[in-house]
Order: structure tokens, then sequence, then C-alpha cells
């Protein structure tokens, strides 16, 4: 059929079209058809698909982290229990408040019994607070010789409770005796009336800040 054919066919009156141009105008209302319903609704339906298979994918993906959880239960409640026994333990190495006292006596107890000279032990007017615990820090200068100091920093080391020394400084007097300055930091745990004061002390800070902001 020539272009020329093509353009006497009637419009109107589609059923007396030879049957190329019949199936030509069929297969072009097809696609309008098909363009139209994906224009106008299956691209939305395509979307919502799309959506949901992510959505599948992600809960899948849920699924076997809370399955691979179940089946290492029995090996986190062990892990969790191995860490609060640990925890426990060294707990145990911070003195409460009422044994301060009787440790500050062991760490002066360590010096004398090795025939060091304290000439200064002063404790820190305020403890450093911290969530669960508190620190105390204890300027110490002592006189001996060199084996006795290194014995006193071997005996306090091996004290059932955290004792530290730090910021150590090394000297001799005019007698040659040796003096070590330092400071002894030793740590208590908090009791449950000091542990909810520091939350509400630390809630506070918080509000503050956002307020501020």
């Amino acid at each position: 059929m020539t272009l020329d054919e093509l353009r006497k066919l009637n419009p109107r009156d589609i059923g007396s079209w030879p049957v190329l141009p019949k199936l030509g105008a069929l297969l072009l209302l097809v696609i309008l058809i098909m363009v139209g319903g994906y224009w106008f609704d299956w691209s939305n339906q395509w979307d919502e698909l799309t959506a949901a298979r992510a959505k599948e994918s992600s809960l899948r993906d849920q699924f076997l982290d809370k399955k691979r959880q179940a089946i290492n239960l029995e090996a986190y409640r062990k892990q969790l229990a191995d860490i609060e026994q640990s925890f426990g333990a060294m707990l145990k190495q911070l003195p409460n408040k009422s044994e301060m006292e009787a440790l500050l006596s062991d760490i002066n107890q360590a010096g004398l019994g090795r025939g060091l000279q304290f000439e200064l032990f002063k404790p820190a007017a305020s403890e450093v607070m911290s969530d669960f615990y508190a620190e105390l820090p204890i300027t110490i200068k002592l006189a001996g010789n060199y084996h006795d100091i290194g014995h006193f920093a071997s005996d306090v080391s091996q004290l059932s409770r955290i004792v530290t020394l730090n910021n150590i400084a090394l000297s001799t007097d005019k007698e040659g005796k040796l003096i070590m300055d330092a400071t002894a930091r030793t740590y208590r745990y908090l009791d449950d009336e000091e542990i909810q004061s520091q939350k509400k002390s630390a809630r506070e800070k918080a509000d503050k800040s956002k307020k501020g902001g």
C-alpha cells in the first residue's frame, strides 16, 4: 500500500480499511494503551513493587540476624556472665568509703616497713568523681636508698587494692639519700546514693547543655 492510498483512508470508517492498515492501527492503539497505563497506573505499582521487594530484603536480613542471635544465645549468656564475674572481681579491688582510711594506712606502712622516711604524705582535699568510682590522689615524698624505694614501689603494686604511682621524680639530698616525689592514686567504688547523685548531676548537665544549644 502506497503513502497516497494511506492518506485516502477514512478515519471514520476503519471497518472498510484493508487488513494491513487495520493491523497497524490496532498495534498503535495497543501501544498507546500500554503507554497510558504505565504513565497513569503501572509506574506507581512498579514503585510499590520495588519498595515491597526492598522491605522483604530488609525483613529477611532482620530474620537471619535474629536467628543467628537465637542460635548463639547461650554463648552470649555465658559471655555476659564472664564479663559480670570479671567486673565483680575488679570491683572487689576497689575499697568502699569506710575502707579508704585502712588503705591509706597500708600505703604508709609499705614505706615504713622498708625503712623509708616519709617527708610528705598528703591526700588531696577532694576526690575526683567518675560514674561508679572515685579517685583519690595522694602526694608523697619519701627518702631512702635505691633498693628500698624499688621494693616500696613493688609492695604498693601488690596491695590487695588498686594503687598506682604516677609522676615519679627521683633526686638526691645533700646527704646523698635518694628522694622520690610521686603521686599515688587509689580508687574506691561509689555507694548507691553517690551513684544516683552522679547520674542526677550528669542529667542536669545534659539538660543545661541542650538549653544552651
